[in-house]
């Protein structure tokens, strides 16, 4: 459980959507998008609506685990041409139709299970909720429009990443598991006022939710952490204290 109840994570998705499909406007949606340069602003739309989709059909259908097949997510080098006229309407139907799929069952139900014994929309009302924030953001960097985020969000979002994320990374990246026994790492939210320690001094990282001694301690704004775990950016701007030559290998490894 994060620091956004379910309901609150369901009101996320449908909200952030809606200030992406307001922050689009009439843009031109053939522009790159920074943080995915392999993707124009339309191919990642389009991945946020169709994640949203597929979730909402293994969800409502009741699926035991996810179906990966049934996914358009990572489908998307197709589309172009299109104009955020169309897309606009067709991300906000996807918003309504995973909220409503997800107000329909209990957050603890064990169906479309992507975790080992993590009921899955508990997982994916997370999920989907801080993916959208995350391409809001990669949508405005790509327009050169400002971008916010409550503290309430943010906080929610580092809570995922270190709960959650990081561990899927070291499950598939090789690169991040290269890290292991190379020290511990602190990170201290200043406006949430929230610390986190990732050790991995053993043979698996292990997250503690406080201060423990740290061979590097990153301080800054909640989302300001959050950007820099997804790389979205590095660690300028946020005082880093200790040995600077292990975050940013951590952060360089930190790819989702």
């Amino acid at each position: 459980m994060g620091t956004l109840s379910y309901p609150d994570r369901l009101a996320v998705i449908v909200s952030e959507t809606s200030l992406l499909v307001d922050g689009i406007g009439d843009a031109d949606l053939s522009v790159p998008v920074p943080a995915t340069p392999s993707w124009t602003l339309n191919q990642l739309l389009r991945h946020v609506g169709h994640a949203h989709r597929w979730v909402a059909q293994m969800v409502a259908e009741r699926f035991p685990e996810i179906d990966r097949s049934l996914s358009s997510a990572h489908s998307v080098d197709g589309y172009t041409g299109e104009s955020a006229a169309e897309l606009g309407p067709w991300l906000l139907e996807g918003a309504s139709l995973i909220s409503a799929a997800m107000s329909e069952v209990h957050p603890d139900e064990m169906i479309a299970v992507l975790r080992p014994g993590r009921p899955g929309p508990d997982f994916w009302s997370t999920r989907m909720a801080q993916e959208t924030v995350m391409h809001r953001f990669d949508a405005f960097e790509a327009l050169g429009l400002p971008f916010s985020v409550e503290e309430r969000l943010a906080d929610d979002a580092l809570h995922e990443w270190m709960t959650t994320i990081v561990e899927i990374i070291f499950e598939l990246r090789p690169a991040a598991s290269e890290l292991l026994g190379a020290g511990r790492l602190c990170f201290e939210a200043t406006d949430v006022r929230r610390e986190w320690t990732v050790d991995l001094t053993g043979d698996v990282p292990r997250v503690v939710p406080d201060r423990a001694q740290a061979d590097v301690t990153v301080r800054g704004p909640a989302f300001d952490l959050v950007l820099a775990l997804y790389q979205r950016r590095g660690a300028e701007g946020l005082a880093v204290s200790g040995d600077a030559g292990l975050l940013e290998k951590f952060l360089a490894a930190m790819r989702f």
